[in-house]
């Protein structure tokens, strides 16, 4: 059978033709942006990649499964429609295909979905249950986005962004998890969603598909969630939180969450001491720990893995060292994901210099919405630059006057230009996008290793 992808090159697109070519079906894919780390697992499997063009049917897959970036006027598209070939989402094609007769560990949220679905991937890994998963992200335990895994775990980072041009609801709602883990709720996406009131009503209608015998495992102190919760809820609910006595908490050992100590409820369950770095870490780890106890791991066992978790690539992934500066990428595109992560670096280079650059690429970013609170998300950083493209939605220039320390540039060029003025041995570059940012990361190592004595 030939699969044919349309948005191979997203990372949840990805990861279903990793799937599809684990089962044996030829899978080719158009995008119109490729960039790594998706296009080169997907190169490695032999999968065909093409830009949009109506000429890629020509070959007559079995079947097209449409992308969620993908809108009507898409050319390729657009003859699927016209020559009346079978198409579907991906998010019902994984539910019928693979997810019929899984246990399904659902990892939801505004932020730490990636990171939280690879550590519960890895803790199921490492204590032998060998789970099949489907990630927005590459673990760097696993090397790779997705993996059928055997029966019966699967664990998917449940994204509640919209499924298709033909299926507005949250992708999430196909998944029917048994164990659901609820991280945090914040208004984003605002190209698709109105308000917050829009988003919670979807994570509504994924708490009514959870059964009574499954469970889930939510923020504490988390108001937007506690409103979701008080619609109604039928399935058992645990908590987890920083916060002591909030059910799965931690004492922190270490200020930058390097080393802390398990609890549930007043039971002291393990230590963990990781390469990890950073509060919201350890929030996302709690909550790992808790949906694999429901799936029968033992939580001094799953902490325990924890101690061996690689974290993801992207997420605050040292690129390199070059004249005594670190260059770091991560995918933070939101201004609360800016900040902790920026936090989490903070407390490990303790006085440091450390520059934050963001590439404000996110549709949400890019309409402004969140302009009014992202100087602010800076905070910790001795300087901050903001990469503003011709085509940005607003005026960037406004969130220097609430940040004494924030530059505004046009070009990347420009940009790297006046990061290499100020840099010295020991600082510490923070690159964020959630897409490839021209490729900067590279470009800066190259010039550091090009700098003056």
């Amino acid at each position: 059978m030939h699969i044919h992808i349309l948005g191979i090159c997203g990372t949840f697109m990805g990861g279903l033709a990793l799937l599809a070519r684990e089962m044996g079906f030829h899978v080719s894919g158009s995008d119109r942006n490729v960039y790594p780390p998706m296009s080169t697992q997907l190169e490695a499997q032999a999968i065909q990649l093409h830009h949009y063009d109506p000429t890629n049917l020509d070959t007559n897959p079995d079947l097209v499964i449409v992308g969620n970036a993908l809108s009507r006027g898409n050319l390729e598209l657009e003859a699927v429609l016209d020559r009346g070939m079978p198409y579907t989402s991906g998010p019902q094609w994984l539910a019928e295909t693979i997810l019929r007769d899984r246990w399904v560990l659902g990892v939801a949220g505004t932020h730490g979905k990636t990171t939280t679905a690879s550590m519960l991937a890895w803790i199921l890994e490492a204590t032998g249950k060998s789970p099949g998963y489907l990630i927005g992200g590459i673990p760097q335990n696993f090397g790779r986005s997705a993996c059928l895994g055997n029966a019966p775990f699967f664990v998917v980072e449940a994204d509640e962004y919209d499924t298709a041009f033909f299926d507005k609801r949250s992708k999430f709602i196909h998944y029917r998890p048994r164990t659901a883990i609820l991280n945090n709720l914040e208004f984003d996406h605002a190209d698709i969603f109105p308000d917050l009131a829009a988003i919670q009503t979807q994570f509504h209608h994924l708490i009514r598909t959870v059964p009574g015998n499954g469970r889930i495992i939510a923020a504490a102190g988390d108001a937007n969630l506690a409103q979701v919760l008080d619609r109604g809820c039928w399935t058992p609910v645990e908590h987890f939180g920083l916060v002591e006595n909030s059910g799965w908490h931690a004492r922190l050992l270490a200020e930058d969450g390097s080393r802390f100590q398990v609890y549930r409820g007043k039971e002291s369950i393990a230590p963990v001491d990781w390469p990890l770095s950073g509060r919201h870490n350890v929030s996302n780890a709690l909550a790992a720990v808790a949906a694999a106890h429901h799936a029968g791991i033992d939580p001094s066992t799953a902490a325990a893995a924890l101690n061996r978790f690689e974290s993801v690539k992207r997420r605050l992934e040292l690129r390199g060292e070059v004249a005594g500066v670190s260059v770091y990428d991560d995918f933070a595109h939101h201004p609360t994901a800016i900040a902790t992560t920026l936090q989490g670096l903070r407390a490990r280079i303790r006085n440091q210099r450390l520059f934050a650059i963001l590439e404000p690429r996110s549709n949400t970013m890019r309409l402004g919405v969140h302009s009014h609170t992202l100087a602010s998300s800076f905070s910790t950083a001795d300087m901050a630059f903001v990469y503003a493209p011709p085509d940005l939605g607003w005026n960037a220039e406004t969130l220097t006057a609430e940040h004494p320390a924030l530059k505004v540039f046009h070009n990347l060029d420009d940009l790297l230009d006046a990061l290499l003025k100020l840099a010295r041995p020991g600082d510490h570059w923070l690159f964020m996008s959630n897409g490839g940012f021209g490729d900067i990361h590279s470009r800066a190592l190259r010039a550091l290793e090009n700098l003056p004595d």
